[in-house]
């Protein structure tokens, strides 16, 4: 078998491989990664890379290998679950950097975090005031949290007017101008209804690239021929 065509196979062998682990992983490890999950990533993917290429390795060795380093994570991840102990030895916890407007400068220096690091942090967040915290917290995953003070809090509608009516979340009804009969059905809704609520804006479903029902039940479509309005100069054309 010619050098090339074996590349191609085991290629596709572990690219259907990994495609699978990340699955097993589960949506957790593909968001924020923790230091070990990091590794293990950095570690699968030079594996994967190595018995790809090099045609003299024996294929079924790099699989187990992968697999191993596949495993630790999720043997991890389970004891994580059951014990609060182990899980602050593998993920840490969080700390605190600033707590009601005061910087915590031994915590800083813990986690070897520079005061320049920390503003630009809350800059990130649009906080340029270290006074106006009242916490600032380190997650484990490296993500800064913070909680402004009361008085400096954005006005919200309870503030106001108490409790707001429920929002649901947007319903897709039609894409790629094609209806989605399975989610306009579980919304509570017929195909006839979103249709005459297409006839009313004189259109078709052919006609639409995404379309969405909001909790009253109005209907939003983007068409495919949108057109984008010049902006006016105020000069005669």
């Amino acid at each position: 078998m010619p050098d090339w065509i074996e590349v191609v196979i085991r290629s596709f062998c572990i690219i259907g491989g990994l495609f699978f682990i990340t699955k097993l992983l589960g949506k957790k490890q593909l968001s924020k990664l923790s230091f070990f999950e990091y590794i293990v990533g950095i570690t699968v993917g030079d594996i994967a890379g190595t018995i790809t290429m090099d045609i003299e390795l024996n294929i079924l060795n790099g699989v187990v290998s992968i697999l191993i380093w596949t495993l630790f994570p999720l043997v991890i991840s389970h004891i994580s679950l059951k014990s609060k102990k182990f899980r602050d030895v593998v993920e840490g916890k969080a700390t605190t950097f600033i707590q009601d407007g005061k910087i915590l400068e031994e915590n800083l220096k813990y986690e070897k975090y520079s005061t320049d690091e920390l503003l630009e942090q809350l800059r990130k967040k649009n906080i340029f005031q270290v006074s106006d915290v009242e916490f600032a917290i380190l997650e484990t995953n490296g993500e800064l949290s913070v909680l402004l003070k009361k008085e400096k809090q954005p006005t919200k509608w309870e503030d106001f007017f108490g409790e707001g009516p429920k929002q649901k979340t947007p319903l897709t009804v039609i894409m790629d101008g094609n209806y989605l009969e399975s989610a306009i059905y579980e919304g509570g809704y017929s195909l006839d209804w979103v249709r005459s609520k297409l006839q009313e804006k004189k259109r078709i479903v052919k006609d639409v690239f995404l379309a969405q029902l909001d909790s009253d039940g109005n209907l939003y479509a983007d068409y495919y021929d949108d057109e984008l309005k010049k902006p006016e100069t105020g000069e005669n054309q």
